[in-house]
């Protein structure tokens, strides 16, 4: 702290992190394009030495913020289960997601997204979910962007096309993107 009671401030170097050994790495984001506009979320799924394993956009029609945010975590977890995926780490640049997730009350108006991520958390697998910054999670925010401009409903790739491919290379080259945060 510095005096007075504000915060310091340092910069620090960003950048996409592999997932622990023998786990599977979720990144997702949601997107909304003009305030209750148009909702969108995608994630993208990568093994522990970073290589491509799938990835999703959904568009979501209308909706807020953390509806998309909430929304790409589900459709991943979703996605994971059935795809066999039985350690993932859950990574997203939505703290209040991640909080309404851990602690939110019954009575909340995304209950129904809250539920049904408990429910998925709650099956014979491992999972754990925590806040990235921004600049963690590009391949996620492109995705979640691309839903915008997709049909209604969940897409799912299997081959990461030659923009996706571009993020894929900017993280798993580690450049670091410098950010400014309160110690």
């Amino acid at each position: 702290m510095q005096e007075g009671g504000t915060p310091s401030r340092s910069v620090q170097p960003l950048y996409w992190r592999k997932p622990s050994r023998g786990w599977v790495c979720l990144n997702t984001d949601g997107s909304v394009v003009g305030g209750m506009g148009s909702t969108a979320a995608g994630g993208v799924f990568r093994n522990d030495e970073g290589q491509f394993l799938k990835a999703f956009a959904v568009n979501l029609g209308r909706g807020s913020v953390t509806h998309a945010e909430l929304a790409g975590i589900v459709q991943g977890l979703r996605l994971a289960w059935e795809t066999g995926y039985n350690r993932i780490e859950v990574h997203t640049d939505s703290s209040t997601a991640v909080k309404l997730i851990q602690t939110a009350a019954d009575h909340n108006p995304h209950r129904g997204l809250i539920a049904a991520a408990r429910q998925l958390l709650s099956l014979d697998w491992q999972v754990r979910i925590t806040h990235v910054f921004r600049e963690e999670n590009f391949v996620a925010d492109y995705l979640a962007s691309e839903g915008h401009s997709l049909s209604l409903g969940v897409h799912v790739f299997e081959n990461p096309s030659p923009m996706l491919r571009y993020w894929l290379y900017f993280d798993n080259a580690g450049i670091e993107t410098p950010r400014l945060i309160n110690s």
